[in-house]
């Protein structure tokens, strides 16, 4: 602590902003960020290859992944974990179905 007079601080009160900690997303002004992009990534799944099979991989060539059928996949935001679902498919293009919000 920090004995010298010419330092004041102000009194701190604890209760004065409870209210406006607990306003929801909807409350705030979200307009400034609302045009800014952000990286959106579903992964269906991982695996791991050595060199020599990259190399070997053609077109129809077939990779197994770590995921079974039926597991959720992840849904990340700039490379954070934010979600879980399912793969769905929407007017011939594939879609996520979020079941789970992290």
């Amino acid at each position: 602590m920090n004995d010298d007079p010419s330092l004041t601080l102000p009194d701190l009160d604890t209760t004065a902003n409870v209210a406006s900690r607990d306003r929801t997303i909807e409350e705030h002004d979200l307009d400034p960020v609302l045009d800014v992009p952000i990286k959106l990534t579903a992964i269906l799944g991982r695996t791991k290859l050595p060199i020599s099979e990259v190399l070997r991989l053609a077109e129809g060539s077939v990779l197994e992944l770590e995921k079974a059928i039926g597991e959720p996949v992840e849904l990340l935001v700039n490379d954070r974990l934010v979600a879980r679902g399912e793969v769905v498919l929407v007017d011939n293009q594939l879609g996520v179905t979020l079941s789970e919000i992290a």
